[in-house]
């Protein structure tokens, strides 16, 4: 297998899941099931992003680079340098505080905010694994 080759498939369903319950949350917004798993599948995606960026970083830059050792926000930075992120930092760290606060989703008021940025990370989300796909 070629080392420059970015593994996608995990973070693509993973895309693919959180679409679909959007669609279902957008008609079921009461529904607090539908709310937790919106939530709970917004997490894994989150996560799967930032790995996703880093494991593109990791290739993409020179060895003089040290892309493991690098915080989320030169993290953010540098995919954003690179064209593979849709919005800033600002907009990402938004996005790791709703991730972060999603162990609280038992709380009516969190479980509110993460669910309202849920859409716009989407966006996000997709536009990488496509900047990602196109540089396979």
């Amino acid at each position: 297998m070629n080392e420059n080759f970015l593994n996608l498939s995990s973070y693509e369903k993973a895309l693919k899941s959180l679409e679909e319950i959007i669609n279902r949350y957008n008609k079921e917004h009461e529904d607090i099931a539908i709310r937790d798993a919106l939530i709970q599948r917004f997490e894994y995606t989150y996560s799967l992003a930032i790995k996703m960026i880093k494991r593109y970083l990791k290739i993409a830059m020179t060895e003089n680079e040290e892309s493991d050792t690098m915080d989320f926000n030169r993290t953010i930075r540098e995919a954003n340098r690179l064209g593979i992120l849709l919005n800033d930092l600002e907009t990402w760290t938004i996005y790791r505080r709703k991730r972060n606060i999603t162990s609280y989703t038992y709380d009516e008021k969190k479980a509110l905010e993460v669910v309202s940025i849920v859409n716009d990370f989407y966006k996000d989300a997709e536009y990488l694994l496509n900047r990602l796909k196109e540089r396979q």
